[in-house]
């Protein structure tokens, strides 16, 4: 089977090794793309970011995560900013001992440039997230606290206008731990002028991961809707309309849709008959498809483009249209922030339907 290289590795990815647990317990299937980047469409050609009519100040917003270690993201992050409200191109990891705060990586896009940029901050080093940390930082307040204080410092100096808190691998028994971190963080981040404070939680686990308490630190909970299938599963769409459907319905049931930001996905994986799947984006899933003589069609059940080689591989991918269908199931919703994760993977196709030309 010809391989297609896979996204460049990064310290906090964890694309294809297999999903967060919290992930397991949620079947986060995102909705076929038709409508969202239709309404997405009115987005200003001008570089001034969406300019939608609604959500956070009227607007809606679109906002792009990146991972700046893979120079397509970061390529990606450069070339779109203009077309994006919110960039997340930075990378905080907390350091498993002590907590202290490591700028890993971050990509300065150049040129037309977002109405802001923010960082996640995660506990992914070492090729695992470390939820232990949170659970020591929140029986220590001395500690917490100055790790709240230096995260805030850390991000001011590096330029970033908000950040993203993204701690996985916890369950129900972490919830009051988890909360009492995101206040301390969001407090200290606030008080520093900071803002937003998002908090990132997978659509389906409200045991572990409650939107509602969560909010008592963060201005925002920003909805993971990928994956469906991942690398360690059968092949399968990332996302698919109607799971996206209900798994953020149960999240705007338990906070609203004001307060959420719907994240989407524009990668896809291939799976090798036999066990092993690799991340791809839609150039590489297209590009397997051609090797073996044939194209992505459209799967009719979830609306994701699907190609396989009998036998050997099976490959399934998001592409504009898909994203455009699922953006529309989150202002259906009542989302009226997206989020594209991750840049750089996507179908090129997909900033022309944002911008209204496709």
């Amino acid at each position: 089977m010809p391989t297609p290289p896979d996204v460049a590795p990064h310290s906090y990815s964890r694309d294809l090794a297999r999903p967060r647990r919290r992930r397991r317990r949620a079947a986060l299937v995102a909705p076929a793309v038709l409508g969202v980047l239709g309404v997405l469409g009115v987005l200003a050609a001008t570089g001034c970011g969406v300019g939608l009519p609604f959500g956070l100040g009227g607007r809606d917003e679109l906002w792009g995560i990146a991972s700046p270690p893979d120079a397509r993201s970061a390529a990606s992050a450069a070339a779109h900013a203009g077309a994006l409200d919110v960039v997340i191109d930075g990378w905080i990891a907390l350091d498993s001992v002590t907590g202290a705060p490591l700028l890993d990586s971050a990509a300065a896009a150049p040129g037309a440039r977002p109405a802001r940029r923010m960082a996640v901050v995660s506990t992914f080093t070492g090729n695992r997230a470390h939820p232990e940390l949170v659970r020591a930082l929140a029986n220590d307040d001395a500690a917490l606290g100055r790790v709240a204080a230096v995260l805030a410092s850390r991000v001011t100096g590096a330029g970033f206008a908000g950040i993203v808190v993204d701690f996985e691998e916890h369950d129900a028994r972490d919830v009051d731990a988890l909360v009492k971190v995101v206040r301390a963080l969001g407090d200290s981040a606030r008080a520093a002028g900071i803002a937003p404070v998002v908090v990132a939680v997978p659509a389906g686990d409200t045991a572990a991961y409650p939107a509602r308490p969560l909010l008592a630190g963060a201005d925002l909970v920003l909805v993971e809707l990928y994956d469906q299938h991942w690398g360690g599963s059968s092949p399968g769409t990332v996302a698919a309309p109607d799971w996206v459907r209900q798994q953020l319905g149960r999240r705007v049931a338990e906070v609203g849709g004001g307060r959420l930001v719907a994240s989407l996905p524009l990668h896809g994986y291939a799976w090798r008959t036999g066990g092993g799947a690799q991340l791809v984006s839609f150039e590489q899933a297209r590009a397997l498809a051609a090797t073996a003589g044939t194209f992505l069609e459209r799967d009719p059940a979830s609306h994701s483009l699907r190609a396989l080689r009998a036998g050997e591989w099976e490959v399934w991918v998001s592409d504009a249209a898909l994203v455009r269908e699922l953006a529309a199931e989150a202002r259906a919703s009542g989302v009226r922030r997206v989020a594209l994760w991750r840049l750089g993977l996507e179908d090129p196709a997909l900033w022309g339907a944002l911008a209204g030309r496709d």
